[in-house]
Order: structure tokens, then sequence, then C-alpha cells
């Protein structure tokens, strides 16, 4: 039987607010985003990673004849900003996807945590980003994966009514007992769904080791880490290597040889004749569910934990998340797009994440693109536009 290799990549960049806004701007400044910061981190990124990376995935589809394939979840927020701030790159992610060799996933179009506050706004976001990916890519997606891959028996219910085929989870050993991620299951509350885990250690190998020189297996080469990945041979028949995108060029950078290891690596994959790539749907649909994963509480992708701790927990960020949501029906009662977008972009989980306490002394990944000196001040920031949001509503009339 063959092995399959399952390539995913997350893309997303949160609009970020402005570090000045203070309680002084409420009623008088309605500006909440940080523009020049917004387009020159994307136009960053864009250089060191979007731009290399995706010119290097096209280079290996087309080496490979497209046996090398690959998917991404890419937001509605990020998508908006290259249409803003570097069309180019959107334009190179088109060509990508055009060689059919690339699966688009659907999410939260605010890459939101939608899911645990609002069922509606949930369903309302993942329509959006369904609309979104069709209308810019033409491309109708059958997989989903939730924010920051967070997921439980009652997501996975409601993503099968959705009428999704696949759904991505993190493979993290609370919920899968003594089995193993290197196989497609189903949730235990959604039958007809199929659910590809994530090898979390042979992932954050490449997404989080791969320059650690204290690492006992540092350097990483290519030949070595597909030795592992040809280890799980007649132990398994997926193995899910799911992380962000800016791996490639940002976390960890040129310099670390981490594009020459990502062009290696297929060849020495597909040394072994039993090994290919595929596509999420492609792995659902070659390889029955071997049996059920329950998940009853949230797990996610996030740090050690791999929990919502990340963003829910500490009393700033559950009471920002609380009046946040507390504004919907209000807004909603505007019938005004354009005051309905900027709120929807003030639930990107990042503001919730820039609050974070638990790692702050940490000076580790999780901190890679936070604008903030501290997590105070970012609460400050968020409760000070909402602020200002929930004057607007008043003088609309919508809220008392």
């Amino acid at each position: 039987m063959s092995v399959s290799v399952c390539f995913y990549f997350q893309v997303h960049q949160p609009f970020r607010l402005r570090k000045d806004y203070n309680f002084f701007s409420i009623g008088p400044d309605h500006s909440y985003e940080d523009v020049n910061s917004n387009r020159s981190i994307l136009l960053k990124i864009a250089n060191k990673c979007y731009l290399p990376t995706n010119n290097l995935m096209l280079k290996l589809i087309n080496r490979h004849k497209g046996a090398f394939k690959i998917s991404y979840s890419i937001s509605g927020v990020i998508l908006e900003q290259f249409e803003l701030y570097a069309p180019h790159v959107l334009d190179s992610f088109k060509a990508l996807v055009d060689t059919g060799c690339v699966e688009l996933i659907n999410e939260t179009y605010y890459h939101s945590l939608s899911f645990l506050k609002s069922k509606d706004e949930f369903r309302e976001q993942v329509t959006a980003h369904k609309n979104k990916i069709r209308e810019l890519f033409g491309y109708n997606c059958t997989t989903f994966r939730n924010t920051e891959l967070i997921y439980n028996n009652e997501l996975a219910a409601e993503v099968e009514k959705m009428g999704y085929k696949t759904i991505l989870a993190e493979g993290i050993e609370r919920i899968l007992g003594w089995r193993s991620p290197n196989f497609v299951y189903y949730p235990a509350s959604a039958p007809k769904l199929k659910l590809l885990l994530k090898n979390y250690r042979l992932s954050d190998d490449i997404a989080f080791r791969f320059s650690n020189r204290g690492w006992h297996d540092f350097p990483l080469t290519a030949e070595k880490y597909a030795s592992w990945v040809h280890s799980i041979a007649g132990n398994g028949e997926v193995i899910g290597l799911f992380m962000d995108y800016e791996t490639f060029g940002e976390h960890q950078w040129e310099d670390t040889g981490i594009f020459n290891f990502m062009e290696a690596l297929p060849e020495k994959i597909f040394a072994h004749p039993d090994y290919r790539f595929q596509t999420p749907s492609e792995v659902a649909q070659t390889y029955p569910p071997v049996g059920p994963i329950d998940s009853v509480h949230y797990v996610s992708w996030a740090d050690i934990d791999r929990d919502l701790s990340a963003w829910l927990g500490n009393p700033m960020q559950d009471s920002a998340l609380e009046f946040a949501y507390s504004l919907e029906s209000a807004v909603k009662k505007t019938q005004d797009p354009a005051l309905i977008h900027t709120w929807r972009k003030l639930l990107t989980s990042d503001h919730y994440y820039y609050v974070c306490t638990k790692w702050f002394n940490d000076g580790d990944v999780h901190k890679y693109f936070n604008p903030y000196e501290n997590p105070y001040d970012a609460y400050m920031v968020y409760i000070n536009v909402l602020n200002d949001l929930k004057l607007t509503l008043k003088q609309r009339g919508v809220l008392p």
C-alpha cells in the first residue's frame, strides 16, 4: 500500500491596529488600522517568504511533472491585503492553483474564533471565505480547517452539515490515545467526514527545530528527513505535514538552508517506491477511515499545550472576546457592509493572541509578528477601538 505525504500550509496575516489608538481617540477618530505597518509587513513577508516559496513550489510541481502536490488555507484578510498591497503575490498563488496540483481549503474568512462564540457568525464567515476563493481562483473547496486547527466533536458535526468532505486537526495524543496520527479517521460526531491529522513531530521538525543548533538532529538534511518519513512505511498510510507558510524564509530564514532543504525533499521522498504526495481531498478519497476520533474538548495546533489558551483564559482575553461578540447583533442591525467588515476584522484571532501572558517572557516564535511591547498595551488598544465602535453603534441608534 502506498503512503501519502500531505503538505498543508496556513497563509495568514491580520490587519493590525494602530498602537497609538488611545482613550482620547475614542469618539473623534474612527481610523483603527495601522495601514503603513500592514503594507510594509506584508511586502517584507512577500519578498522573504511568499514569492520565493511560491516560485519554489511551482518549480517542484513542474520538475516532478505534477507528482508533487500541496495544499493551502489562505485567510480572507490576507487575500484582501494581497489585493491592496501585493497583487503580484496573489497572481503567484493563482499560478500554483492553475497547475491542478494544489488544493485550496476553506476556513473562516476573518481567521476568527467565531465558532466558540457565535455559530451564525461562523457559518457566515465560512460562506464568505468560500465565495472569496471561488471569486479569485474559480475554485470550489471540499476540505475545511478551522482557525489555528481549533477542533472538537461539535465543530466536526457542524462542518459535516455544511457539506464538507474532509477536515483537518492536530494529531495530539489526548485525542488519539494509543493510535497513530498517520491514518485517516472520522469524527465520532460526523461519520461521513474524513479526518486528517497533523503529525506534529515531523511537522515541527521543519517549522520550529530546523535551524535550532542545540537540537540533537541538527543539521536537518533532506536525506535524513526522508529517512524518518520512510520509516513509517508499514505503520501508516498518510503523513500530515501541516505548518505556517512563513516557515519558509521568515521563521526559518533563507540562510538556514530551508529553501535548499525543501527543494531537495520531494526527490528524496520519491526515492522510496511506495511514497507519493497527495492533497487532503485525494487522501480522503484514497484511504478508508480506520476508526472514530472522539474529541470532546477543544484542541488546536498552538504551542505545547495545543488547546485554546493561546487566545483565551486570562481575564483580558476573555473580557475582550466577550466585548467584541456582544456587539454582533447591533453591528448587523446597521446593515452597513463597511461597518460589519470593520467589526469582523476585529474578530481575527491574532488580536487575542497578542494579549496572551503565558509566554510573555519566552521571546519565542509566538511573538514573531506581535507589534506590541507587552500584552497589556495590546489589550488597551483593542478595548479602545471596541469602545469607539460601540459609541458609533449608539449614535446609529442600534444600541441603547
